[in-house]
């Protein structure tokens, strides 16, 4: 180990953002225990969405996707929590992927019955979170759906021009 010299300091490098070409991001998988009929959603499966949206912003900030990140948690969040509430599955899996300047949020259970986009009344505390996805979307130039009868819920966002490879 070499001697510390009095008033030496370290320089630490911070990593830079690597700007994406075409491919996957992350694909990430979590575990969670299937909800019977209107059983709370248990603390533990909360805190895997959370722990997901902080990994998808990591990711993204690594591959130069930064300025995505605040609408990617909001989507990451409302796919995930509607995931563990509604499909009665045990393994769900988050991938993120870069396709034609297109950044893809692909949320996958494995159950059929697809996520469809219902109207809430103003008294409702629940049942908005497709509606922001939708608008998120939108304003991203984007599209979303579900494929697999249901067992996979997806959007796309545009990559803002600056952050495209």
């Amino acid at each position: 180990m070499p001697p510390r010299v009095a008033g030496a300091t370290t320089a630490v490098r911070t990593p830079r953002a690597v700007i994406r070409r075409d491919g996957e991001v992350m694909r990430e998988r979590i575990e969670v225990a299937p909800r019977l009929g209107d059983d709370p959603l248990r603390p533990q499966d909360a805190n895997r969405v959370g722990a997901m949206r902080r990994i998808a912003a990591a990711k993204l900030r690594y591959c130069g996707l930064g300025a995505l990140i605040d609408e990617v948690m909001v989507i990451v969040s409302e796919l995930l929590t509607n995931a563990v509430l509604h499909s009665g599955t045990k393994e769900i899996t988050l991938s993120l992927s870069v396709r034609d300047g297109f950044l893809r949020v692909t949320v996958t259970d494995g159950m059929p019955g697809g996520a469809t986009r219902q109207a809430a009344n103003e008294d409702a505390e629940s049942g908005r979170g497709l509606a922001l996805v939708e608008a998120l979307v939108a304003e991203h130039g984007g599209t979303w759906g579900t494929n697999d009868n249901g067992a996979e819920t997806w959007c796309s966002l545009a990559a803002p021009a600056e952050d495209r490879p």
